[in-house]
């Protein structure tokens, strides 16, 4: 059987493994393992691809400008298109659009909503409010640089390695992952929906995360809205759409438990929202190009978990990203190397009051 060793071990090929392991790199010997073939197989690669700097809890907030701050310099140095502008806008009853925007958006009289989005019947909402710091993100090709980055500073990137077992003799793991076993002196739990099972395995305490549904469709619609207009949600969660380039994305919003798994569509569930699309829009949607379901895992309070297991100095917990995951992404991946090696922020560019106030927050229970 084939081994290796590492510094540190990370176990999920997804947006928040592949982040870590490309900021990591430079700072010690880094392996990641992901089980499925293909990394960023399932919740990364069914995002809704907008990043929402007004969307979340405090910390959240601040892990996402961070993250879009990061963004653009990479987009500097390097050209890729990773984010374009797209701004949201938030509807519903003026009770429900007061209780959910923040004082980065601004309200919005009904005729400027319409003005924006002429796809809205009037009489369908009461009240709008508008954030346009928020942009696109085009996943696969941010997934792509991190694998690319990470792999150029010498990660080795395991795809098609699921965990089998794990054991730590008190100064490091052996760990066995398809058919190798890998010596790390630290594990990263970066395995999403799958992250409470992981933890199990390695003989750690879970952190009661939850992963909740989260379906989604491309349509092809008469009056689909021009690309460039903003994302648009309901307040209530019942729904949200953005132009596509294929045609309209849509989603009926839902969060509702679910097992770890490859999650598809329930039966009726993309039918029934377009039929409510129907009535409050005039988008005309005639058929359903695609659909899919991801998985969005969360702990009670609605923050991510980063940190050493209080039980466990060897097992760090990268999870319970929510609906934030790339939206945080480049600032969770900056505490967690910060938390990782002792590394000073300023070395990283990093506010250290940042840090330590998002290291407090997020820390392992």
């Amino acid at each position: 059987m084939s081994s290796l060793e590492c510094d540190v071990l990370i176990i999920g090929g997804g947006i928040a493994g592949l982040s870590l392991a490309s900021v990591l790199a430079p700072f010690a010997s880094v392996a990641l393992v992901e089980s499925e073939p293909t990394l960023g197989y399932h919740t990364s690669s069914r995002s809704a691809r907008q990043l929402i700097p007004s969307y979340g809890p405090e910390h959240v907030v601040d892990l996402t400008r961070r993250t879009l701050d990061l963004l653009a310099g990479v987009q500097s140095s390097t050209g890729l298109p990773l984010t374009v502008p797209r701004s949201f806008l938030l509807i519903g009853s003026a009770a429900d659009v007061a209780a959910e925007a923040n004082s980065s958006m601004r309200s919005l009289a009904k005729a400027e909503a319409l003005e924006l989005c002429p796809q809205l019947r009037p009489e369908s909402f009461e009240a709008a409010a508008l954030d346009t710091d928020c942009v696109g993100t085009d996943t696969d090709l941010l997934l792509e640089y991190h694998r690319r980055s990470a792999g150029d500073d010498g990660v080795i990137i395991l795809p098609g390695s699921p965990v089998t077992s794990a054991r730590y003799d008190g100064a490091g793991w052996s760990v066995r992952a398809g058919y190798r076993t890998i010596s790390a002196g630290v594990v990263v739990n970066a395995a999403g929906a799958w992250a409470d099972t992981v933890a199990e395995l390695c003989g750690v305490g879970p952190q009661g995360l939850v992963p909740l549904r989260r379906t989604a469709a491309i349509v092809a619609a008469d009056n689909a809205p021009r690309m460039g207009t903003p994302m648009v949600a309901a307040a209530d969660d019942s729904f949200y759409y953005r132009p596509d380039a294929e045609g309209v994305l849509i989603s009926p919003s839902e969060a509702e438990p679910a097992e770890p798994g490859d999650a598809q569509p329930h039966p009726g569930d993309v039918e029934a929202l377009i039929d409510h699309l129907g009535t409050v829009t005039t988008l005309g949607i005639t058929s359903v190009l695609r659909s899919w379901t991801g998985l969005r895992t969360e702990r009670a309070g609605g923050l991510p978990v980063v940190g050493f297991d209080p039980g466990h100095p060897g097992f760090f917990w990268l999870a319970g990203q929510g609906g934030y995951g790339f939206q945080t992404s480049s600032g969770i991946a900056e505490l967690a190397a910060v938390l990782l090696t002792g590394a000073d922020p300023v070395d990283l560019g990093a506010d250290p009051a940042r840090i330590a106030a998002a290291a407090t927050a997020l820390r392992p229970a």
